[in-house]
């Protein structure tokens, strides 16, 4: 039996960085479907599945923000993961307003960007089999803040 790749649908408007995030994600044994517009990221999604969604901010017919809500309009479950160089707290706040689980500012280590994405699936998968809920949570190292998805038992909830 085969196992199936997971599947991530990358918007990215920058060509190189589109590349090469498709190359590292490929190679990492993932199946990435790319767009570069809003317009392109909506027809994608709502056409087929996928395991998460990977977001860049600035896109050239809007913002990264307003493809997320519209993604949320259809499927409220995938993850979605900002990949973006807006850096400021409040451009994660909104994402997360928008329903992200995650935000990660590039420039990134390529093994970031690669444990955050295998990270985001696993959880979904998780919660998904038990029916757990996530939240968000903040982890920070000596040259980064990511944003990534914590799981909560119903049991830490009460």
């Amino acid at each position: 039996m085969q196992v199936r790749k997971p599947r991530v649908l990358y918007i990215e408007d920058h060509e190189d960085t589109r590349e090469l995030v498709t190359l590292l994600l490929d190679h990492k044994s993932y199946d990435v479907v790319t767009g570069t517009t809003i317009e392109s990221g909506i027809a994608l999604a709502a056409a087929q599945e996928f395991d998460l969604y990977l977001l860049d901010s600035w896109l050239p017919d809007g913002s990264g923000l307003d493809l997320c809500r519209q993604i949320r309009e259809f499927d409220k479950t995938t993850p979605i993961l900002f990949y973006s160089a807006a850096a400021y707290a409040s451009d994660h706040e909104m994402a997360f307003k928008c329903g992200a689980q995650a935000y990660l500012i590039k420039p990134s280590q390529p093994a970031d960007l690669c444990r955050l994405v295998s990270e985001l699936i696993a959880d979904s998968r998780s919660v998904e089999a038990s029916g757990r809920q996530t939240s968000h949570r903040i982890i920070a190292d000596s040259h980064r803040v990511a944003v990534a998805a914590a799981v909560k038992t119903s049991q830490n909830d009460q």
